[in-house]
């Protein structure tokens, strides 16, 4: 049986950085109080006019270029993202159209910080059950247009960035390749504790005035909730994903967090017993793009800590819904 393998990892993120010190010019903060919470010293935020669709198209264009691959040789694409180009439809079908690969199946998946590992379950169900033998898997997010630059939304805002990260992933028989086994999870007992409550169909009409001009269409976390479960789940998840298949954390070359808060990853290398060279993080550079953060994540974490054929990789996410998960690879 054929299993999913990692070819290579196409990036981008906007030109604009914004640091810091640039967001105490909107909101009552400092960049000591955002490093010590958060480990984010800056983050990239679109210009006008830039979107998630044309991220992941720059992105995938690089994956495509890095690859030797044309677009027309890919049989599926898989996009995770929360933040849309617009309500309907999904981002996959304008990223086929901007690739000029009409008839090709593209699948949007909505599950957030997540989303890449879930996006990365199918993708690999799908080459393992010969459905498909070169997809093209991408998180993409545009968080910046839709925050409250403000000192009543500094919580959330000082978090997030935008950016995109494309993942190639093809067909191989190697052994010593491929993803080894993605677990997932989800409890919606929390699901309003990391939400945006509109536009949403519950409400007629789906947005009003008062919800532009109230805290309803801005996200919304219980930040220390999300922090106390994503430390237990997060840790959780890649022992019992090690487990099935018979692996030790002593056995990962890296593993790479999703890139939702430094002091989250800190505490989860810590409950894993990790040093310091197994773990890679760049949330200090991007703050948190959600289902593009892994991705953005590893196409460095690669090359930083030296990976080669056959290391073992780990992913671990914890996230809006809740949601979570965890995946192992041979380079």
């Amino acid at each position: 049986m054929p299993r999913a393998a990692f070819v290579t990892i196409g990036t981008y993120v906007p030109d604009r950085v914004v640091t810091n010190a640039e967001l105490t010019r909107y909101m009552d903060t400092s960049d000591e109080w955002i490093v010590q919470r958060t480990g984010i010293q800056e983050r990239h935020w679109v210009e006008p006019g830039l979107g998630t669709s044309e991220m992941a198209f720059r992105a995938s264009k690089r994956a495509l270029d890095q690859a030797g691959w044309k677009a027309e040789d890919l049989d599926a694409i898989v996009f995770a993202t929360l933040s849309t180009d617009h309500m309907f439809p999904g981002d996959g079908c304008f990223l086929n159209a901007k690739l000029g690969i009409p008839g090709v199946p593209a699948l949007d998946i909505r599950n957030q910080c997540s989303g890449f590992l879930y996006g990365l379950s199918v993708v690999d169900a799908w080459i393992r059950a010969g459905v498909y033998r070169k997809v093209l898997l991408v998180g993409s997010e545009t968080h910046s247009t839709g925050l409250d630059v403000s000192t009543r939304g500094r919580d959330v805002t000082v978090i997030f960035g935008d950016g995109a990260a494309a993942a190639l992933l093809e067909a191989t028989d190697d052994p010593d390749r491929g993803v080894l086994a993605v677990e997932l999870h989800a409890d919606g007992r929390h699901a309003k504790d990391l939400w945006a409550d509109a536009p949403g169909s519950i409400h007629s009409p789906r947005i009003t005035k008062e919800m532009v001009e109230s805290e309803a269409i801005f996200p919304h976390m219980e930040g220390q909730k999300v922090f106390k479960h994503a430390i237990v789940r997060m840790p959780e998840v890649v022992r019992s994903v090690l487990a099935k298949a018979g692996l030790q954390t002593s056995d990962i070359k890296v593993l790479v967090p999703h890139q939702a808060n430094l002091r989250i990853a800190e505490t989860v290398q810590r409950s894993l017993g990790l040093r310091d060279d197994q773990v890679f993080n760049n949330i200090q550079k991007y703050g948190n793009t959600t289902a593009a953060s892994i991705p953005l994540a590893l196409s460095e974490a690669i090359p930083a800590r030296g990976v080669k054929r056959g290391d073992l990789v780990a992913l671990a996410a914890f996230g809006a819904g809740f949601t979570w998960g965890a995946a192992l690879a041979r380079w």
